[in-house]
């Protein structure tokens, strides 16, 4: 096995049937619960297993509780990042490590549930090489549950690959299509739409969105933003498009305004409109080219992350792998 970035320590390959990929940031609390109902999963499915808990810069006790875990449970591995890099980065860093046939991912807060992994299963046993959660019934307020209903909506429309909708990065992964996403090398990564994007047979399974376990959501409104815009800008042009429609738009509206201004003045010999409607329209033509320079800013600031090629991560330590270092 390759050693992932940021990591200089002996690691040999270990492959297994199933691998749970599950990235937590300050999750002391929910840890060992999900620990439990993963342990009743697996002994209910059977095969190898194991289960990959990536530490993303936890400040609580997080990194603690999955050493002291791991004497209870055989089959947890954990892996610690250096510092807090975000929940796609952590994800990826867990795919990196995982050898199962088969990779799950979920997030650790217990919104996605265990006890349909056997459901997965069961289909990717079928052929299926993805197989996805439909999120229904979702546990948010009002105002979330719109804003994620219109972005899988936006971003599907906009796309140029067919994302489903409401499905975020629950899913099971063919051992071929993780390593398809392994040699992506984009640095600002949306699973979902790389999963799409991906290919392959692909279906999906209705489950329902369960309430966090523990504690405040980890992710902030502006990290919730910032995804959502990497799933638009990383899969389509349409924004581009659009502001260079807009400028159509704005300079016909433009060059039509102009001639009735000359018609008024040269042969009605009057005004068309006072200097209210001049400073109105400063400011309107302003914030277009506002709105137009952000759009085209968000590209340039895609590729300005991607020449860099700095890793995606760091790790620090690991805990459960052959060759591993433990540190508490």
């Amino acid at each position: 096995m390759r050693a992932p970035p940021g990591y200089n320590f002996p690691l040999t390959k270990a492959s297994c049937q199933y691998s749970v990929v599950i990235p937590v940031l300050n999750e002391e609390q929910t840890i060992p619960e999900m620990c439990a109902r993963l342990a009743r999963v697996i002994a209910s499915t059977g095969g190898d297993w194991e289960v990959i808990y990536v530490n993303d810069g936890s400040s609580d006790g997080s990194w603690q509780t999955l050493l002291k875990l791991r004497a209870q449970y055989p089959f947890l591995k954990a892996a610690s990042l250096s510092r807090n890099f975000g929940h796609q980065a952590a994800l990826k860093a867990g795919i990196d490590l995982a050898q199962g046939d088969a990779v799950i991912l979920m997030d650790g807060d217990l919104q996605d549930i265990p006890e349909v992994l056997p459901q997965f299963v069961a289909k990717w046993k079928e052929g299926f090489e993805v197989v996805y959660a439909i999120r229904t019934k979702r546990k948010e307020g009002f105002a979330k549950r719109t804003a994620f209903s219109l972005f899988y909506k936006l971003q599907r429309r906009i796309s140029r690959i067919d994302t489903p909708l409401n499905a975020g990065i629950f899913s099971l992964l063919d051992r071929k299509v993780v390593d398809t996403l392994k040699s992506l090398p984009e640095r600002n990564r949306y699973f979902p739409g790389l999963r799409a994007y991906a290919g392959f047979r692909q279906t999906g399974i209705e489950v329902e969105r369960a309430m966090r376990f523990s504690g405040p959501p980890k992710v902030s409104l502006g990290g919730l933003a910032k995804l959502a815009l990497d799933g638009m800008f990383a899969f389509s042009t349409a924004p581009l498009k659009a502001v260079f429609l807009m400028g159509v738009i704005v300079c016909i509206a433009s060059i039509a305004v102009g001639a009735f201004g000359l018609y008024y003045r040269f042969i009605l010999h009057r005004a068309l409109l006072d200097w209210p409607f001049g400073l109105t329209t400063v400011f309107f033509f302003g914030g277009v080219q506002l709105i137009s320079t952000g759009i085209v800013g968000e590209y340039v600031g895609r590729i300005y992350d991607e020449v860099k090629q700095r890793p995606h991560y760091v790790l620090k330590d690991l805990a459960g792998f052959e060759g591993d270092t433990k540190r508490g």
